[in-house]
């Protein structure tokens, strides 16, 4: 199947260069995009093929996000925890692991439908996450992976382990994690931090990434806590404790948050070539502080944590943030945000080739060019001008609907699982 896209003005994602031509998009998770200056008459086209003209308006590559939450999408609009938080182990104890020791797998499946729809709403085709249900692990994975393929979105998953909840809990993430890699679905072993894994966790996590050929993904020095545990149960930094046990060879890891390291931590992240995810949203949000990166920006890409489904959002609050943190630019800001694409390239992930494409609705008041593109994408582009996306030479949203499910359904029923988690609560 081909998708013939025209009138387009086509903006190469790398160089900026912009031309104005029609596009030709292959189907398919190695399908390729070609420019070309005309397009096949009705009689000419395959049964399947489709001709959308984007009367002028912008197309580049579509987005992806390097650290998500989907089991957050329930919590909109909650009931407050009946203890407030004071500081950020309470907010993990009193909010969110309240709210993942309550979860079902039909809770998951409608979580991870609805921010499916979001993703794909706002540009987003290919998502990293990170799961945790302690008393639903059993096939959770696999429920989110399904849902992500319904909807159209190309994925990473993890489950998100830790000793929190029990050597039993433990061993069934641990099966868990083994079973989906096992399946030939890509992923991550997951960790939730070092304050809540124990030595044995740690230790057969990395033998289960080197199993499967793959990494952690764990959130690091988040705040503070997370050195204090370090320093006082293993005599060492979070970043020590990790390179001693041999997580830093996994060149696939991901590495969340990384804000309260010290300049020999950020050394030995520079050197050991992992990624770290950057979230300042969510760091801001939980008031743990935010940071300057140094040297590690070409191992850097940008998540939501959860807190919603819009990278372009994410892409602008690090840039407004990072400014006064560390000096940020609009050409850093904006390698950070399409860095997701070379983490994936890296790990020989499928999934985020060039026929990943986003038509933009956007009419500018000035002159968009090559050479000020960057302006316009930091002050200008923002979901509300995603108007339709193209995933694998496939159309998820077509004129701002979801193509591949019923929306409304989807986000019907989870309103009810919604109502069912609160219950809970």
């Amino acid at each position: 199947m081909t998708l013939y896209l025209k009138n387009a003005r086509f903006i190469d994602w790398q160089s900026f260069e912009i031309s104005h031509t029609d596009l030709a998009v292959e189907s398919g998770q190695n399908g390729t995009i070609s420019l070309s200056s005309t397009v096949p008459g009705n009689d000419a086209l395959a049964a399947e093929d489709r001709i959308i003209d984007c009367k002028g308006k912008f197309v580049t590559k579509s987005f992806g996000c390097g650290h998500h939450h989907i089991y957050s999408t329930l919590a909109r609009g909650m009931p407050a925890p009946r203890t407030i938080p004071t500081n950020f182990s309470e907010v993990l104890e009193y909010v969110w692991w309240h709210i993942d020791k309550r979860l079902d797998l039909e809770m998951i499946e409608a979580s991870a439908l609805a921010s499916a729809i979001y993703c794909a709403k706002s540009g987003v085709t290919f998502v990293i996450d990170h799961h945790a249900s302690p008393f639903a692990i059993d096939g959770s994975l696999e429920t989110i992976a399904r849902a992500f393929d319904s909807v159209g979105i190309s994925h990473m998953l993890c489950y998100e382990m830790s000793d929190r909840d029990g050597a039993e809990i433990r061993e069934q993430g641990l099966a868990e994690t083994d079973a989906f890699l096992s399946s030939g679905r890509a992923g991550h072993v997951g960790l939730h931090a070092s304050f809540t894994v124990g030595e044995k966790l740690l230790t057969d996590s990395i033998i289960l990434a080197k199993k499967h050929q793959t990494g952690l993904h764990i959130h690091v020095a988040e705040d503070n806590a997370d050195q204090e545990h370090a320093q006082a149960n293993f005599g060492k930094r979070v970043m020590e404790r990790l390179s001693d046990a041999g997580a830093l060879e996994l060149k696939k890891s991901i590495f969340g948050h990384c804000i309260h390291l010290s300049p020999k931590e950020l050394q030995l992240l520079q050197n050991s070539g992992v990624w770290v995810v950057q979230n300042v949203e969510s760091n801001q949000n939980n008031n743990v502080g935010v940071a300057g990166y140094g040297d590690l920006a070409d191992q850097m890409m940008l998540g939501t944590d959860g807190m919603h489904c819009d990278m372009l959002r994410s892409a602008k609050a690090v840039f407004l943030t990072g400014q006064a943190t560390e000096g940020i630019g609009f050409d850093t800001i904006y390698e950070r945000f399409r860095n997701v694409h070379r983490y994936i390239q890296s790990t020989g992930t499928a999934g985020d080739g060039e026929n990943n494409l986003v038509i933009l609705d956007y009419d500018p008041p000035t002159d968009l060019t090559q050479d000020n593109f960057l302006g316009h994408f930091v002050y200008g582009i923002d979901a509300r001008h995603v108007e339709s996306v193209i995933s694998k030479g496939r159309l998820l949203v077509e004129n701002r609907k979801i193509t591949t499910v019923d929306e409304k359904e989807v986000l019907t029923h989870a309103r009810a699982m919604g109502r069912k988690l609160w219950d809970k609560l």
